[in-house]
């Protein structure tokens, strides 16, 4: 996903996040200045949605406006097989009870 934060404030005529900040207080939507310095210099991992929403509150944006889906890098390398469980031909291996004082049931499957 790429985060286009400074392009959507930037149709608003904001270019600073102090900037940023006074219009979030416009919407009672009150994050930290580092907090939205954050927003503004990279790509957040995390976004709430109720911030998300309050950010295009502010801006007079939708999420659409803040976030691009970017495709996916091609590769190479061959598709990578699901590993799957050790067994004989098709069938799946199942786990054999312990020989000893006490013996235990298969688990369900």
């Amino acid at each position: 996903m790429k985060w286009n934060l400074r392009w959507a404030a930037a149709k608003r005529d904001i270019w600073r996040p102090s900037d940023l900040l006074t219009a979030f207080t416009e919407v009672d939507f009150t994050p930290s200045l580092s907090k939205v310095a954050a927003l503004w210099s990279g790509k957040p991992t995390t976004v709430r949605l109720d911030d998300l929403d309050k950010i295009c509150a502010a801006l007079d944006c939708t999420v659409a406006d803040l976030l691009e889906a970017e495709p996916l890098a091609a590769t190479d390398e061959p598709e990578q097989h699901v590993g799957r469980a050790v067994g004989r031909g098709d069938e799946l291996a199942r786990p054999t009870p312990r020989r000893g004082r006490a013996r235990r049931s298969l688990p369900p499957n």
